[in-house]
């Protein structure tokens, strides 16, 4: 078999570094270790390439299954009938780490050609107390390494360390608290020995926030609120007369990104509390709907920038942000980019925030004008209001309560991950189509109530809802191709250099031509696709890897706009392919 150029670096990376401890040297050099991902997003940047090319353009329709192993996970809690597959294995030196939506972890043997599990670690998650308040749906994202051990978190809160080897649990912690409808589903982000965690929970009217955890000590080194309290820098954007920052949500579910030469973490902060009632928290409600970019050391808000002020759309602004770097307009730029559920991707500056460009991603946007090219506010913004309203037809408000938009709630693109292909300098979105009907229903101090759903009204999900990957050069923001697909994206995606893979949630494994957008090869897997792939060398082949099982909301909330769907059974399986 002839082995790629892309496939032997990784092979001479890995026996560089034979060893199983994970250090922060090699965290911080993981794209030299191409055969392995050691990351949630392979390395810092998020980008989720991967420069191994045995599986390229030609060799792609000799793709296959290699094995499957059925996971746990998939017994229901709380409001959820079952739980779903959301996670990014992380491969290292020839062992997989990969979770369920239960927060087991399980390590499998990838030696052989042939998956065999070594361990599993159950966490013992009251199922029913979790997830009676998990909003949206049973999931667990990933692990990370470090040292010697697997660092997971819990739905219900819990920060766990594994010992690698027996899967033993080392230590834990409790990192978020249930009582007050705060939940975790995202992999920590790993940084100089700490893991920082983020937290869901912004519809039960949580203040959120991302911790970092001393993975020395075990103990909270820091806690960043990403709703500022009295006295603190943005607590003034919350204008109201009742002190609704303190339900104010800005959940933190995604997993961040890290740049080690500017020292800065960057995370994406979700929707205010209440998501549709603009009057009950009046101000631009900072730091929701915003990009952070903060000190590792100290968790410090270095600068922000907030992408929809005053949301009243369920916006969340919680994506990935990929890092990369770019020229400008004739200039090097170090650039953040983030795909907004308002429908617009952004490239900022990550040295300071400043704004580059945006564009719509997705085929109609109707909540405002457009973006303007000076600031990257919204057209309509006016910062001397305490209530923004956007286009008038669909700005959601006490008056017009009920509203059409686009995209829908649920956002021109969810959590799911982009990729990017730094070769091309091309990002690939994996998009949902869609608009939606939004109620408002008018908010009181007293409507809150810990562990209940504090929204301010909800969506009405009637409109057909399809998807497409989308590919945008990242140089200039100009859409650059557009594949279609019936069912939205509910999975992230995996970039290498001539391909780009994707699933859908009907079952289908596919990869494109990096270029055209063409499809080349697909697979059905019986399942539904709720998980982004990934990919690995091990033995001198390039393997693929995907989690199937489909689960979220989408199945309980949704299925009325994506016929087809409610077809698709539960399931928790893993496949592995080869060529």
């Amino acid at each position: 078999m002839v082995v790629g150029l892309g496939l032997m670096a990784g092979l001479l990376a890995s026996t560089a570094a034979a060893s199983d401890e994970t250090t922060q040297k090699r965290l911080l050099n993981a794209t030299q270790e191409t055969s392995n991902w050691l990351h949630h997003h392979r390395d810092y940047t998020a980008q989720r390439y991967s420069p191994l090319n045995q599986i390229n353009r030609d060799t792609v329709k000799g793709l296959h299954v290699a094995w499957t192993m059925a996971l746990g996970g998939i017994e229901g809690g709380g409001i959820w009938s079952h739980g779903g597959l959301e996670g990014t294995p992380i491969v290292e030196n020839g062992f997989m780490y990969v979770t369920d939506g239960w927060g087991s972890v399980y390590k499998i043997d990838l030696h052989g050609g042939n998956g065999s599990l070594v361990w599993k670690m159950d966490p013992k998650t009251d199922h029913d107390w979790a997830g009676a308040i998990a909003c949206c749906g049973v999931n667990n994202r990933g692990a990370a390494i470090w040292g010697s051990v697997v660092v997971s978190h819990t739905l219900d809160g819990r920060l766990v360390a594994t010992n690698k080897e027996d899967g033993k649990v080392a230590w834990e912690r409790k990192v978020a608290d249930p009582d007050k409808g705060e939940v975790i589903t995202g992999a920590p982000l790993i940084v100089n020995d700490m893991a920082i965690t983020g937290v869901a929970g912004a519809e039960y009217g949580i203040r959120g926030w991302i911790a970092a955890t001393d993975l020395k000590s075990q103990k909270e080194i820091w806690r960043t609120y990403t709703i500022p309290g009295k006295g603190e820098p943005g607590n003034e954007t919350w204008k109201d007369d009742h002190d609704a920052w303190k339900t104010g949500g800005g959940s933190t579910w995604v997993t961040g990104s890290y740049d080690p030469q500017l020292h800065l973490i960057y995370w994406g902060v979700g929707n205010p509390g209440p998501d549709f009632d603009t009057e009950y928290r009046q101000g631009d409600n900072l730091y929701t709907n915003s990009t952070l970019a903060l000190d590792p050391d100290t968790g410090k808000v270095k600068w922000h920038f907030q992408h929809t002020p005053n949301d009243p759309f369920d916006y969340d602004s919680v994506a990935e942000r990929v890092l990369v770097d770019i020229p400008f307009k004739g200039k090097a730029r170090k650039v953040v980019l983030e795909a907004d559920r308002n429908g617009f991707g952004y490239a900022l500056d990550r040295t300071d925030g400043s704004f580059l460009w945006a564009t719509p991603f997705v085929k109609k946007v109707t909540w405002t004008r457009g973006i303007n090219p000076e600031t990257g506010k919204p057209i309509e913004y006016d910062p001397s209001k305490a209530v923004q309203t956007y286009d008038p037809q669909a700005t959601l408000n006490r008056k017009n309560a009920h509203v059409t938009i686009c995209p829908g709630h649920n956002g021109g693109k969810n959590w799911p991950p982009t990729a990017y292909n730094p070769d091309l300098k091309t990002w690939y979105i994996p998009v949902i189509e869609s608009c939606d009907e939004l109620d408002n229903k008018e908010t009181s101090p007293g409507d809150w109530k810990p562990r209940e759903f504090f929204t301010g009204g909800g969506p009405v999900v009637k409109m057909p809802i399809t998807g497409s990957i989308t590919a945008i050069d990242a140089t200039t923001g100009k859409v650059t191709g557009k594949y279609e697909t019936k069912y939205p994206m509910l999975g992230g995606l995996l970039a290498t250099p001539e391909l780009v893979f994707a699933g859908h949630p009907s079952g289908e494994l596919y990869a494109l031509d990096a270029k055209t957008l063409n499809k080349v090869w697909e697979f059905n897997t019986g399942g539904g696709v709720n998980a982004p792939p990934m990919t690995f060398a091990v033995d001198g082949n390039q393997y693929i890897a995907i989690l199937v099982g489909l689960g979220g909301a989408w199945d309980k909330w949704n299925l009325d706009s994506t016929k087809g769907l409610e077809t698709v059974p539960p399931g928790s399986m893993l496949y592995v392919f080869k060529l």
